[in-house]
């Protein structure tokens, strides 16, 4: 079993700053890629930022200059740095890990709670 748990939400105000972090724990072998989405009431899920293991990126639009996503392989932890926040960035964060399970199942993709995100003054 793998678990995901993510950490450093809260509210900022406009133009402020703030740093996700999500760390993985359990059975792990490797894991693939990490992304960030994230979710509001009434819309689609949306994916954020994405990192490869071996470290490439990409991001939606929207973040694209303000936020970056970063990892650590040897923590199994995925990070990301947002910038120049604005309100309609206000959402739950929720990171995801696609995780090696074995030989017969190939990887799976984990997810976390979410953690909160408010930008407001």
């Amino acid at each position: 079993q793998v678990q995901l748990v993510e950490s450093g939400g809260g509210l900022v105000q406009p133009g402020g700053s703030l740093r996700l972090s999500c760390a993985a724990s359990g059975s792990i072998r490797s894991i693939n890629a990490m992304r960030w989405y994230r979710q509001t009431p009434g819309k689609q899920r949306e994916l954020v930022a994405a990192i490869a293991r071996a470290g490439s990126t990409n991001y939606a639009d929207s973040v694209k200059g303000r936020f970056t996503i970063s990892r650590d392989n040897a923590k199994n932890t995925v990070y990301l740095q947002m910038n120049s926040l604005k309100p309609e960035d206000t959402a739950v964060y929720v990171c995801n890990a696609r995780v090696w399970v074995s030989e017969v199942t190939g990887y799976y993709d984990y997810w976390g709670q979410g953690t909160q995100v408010t930008v407001s003054s």
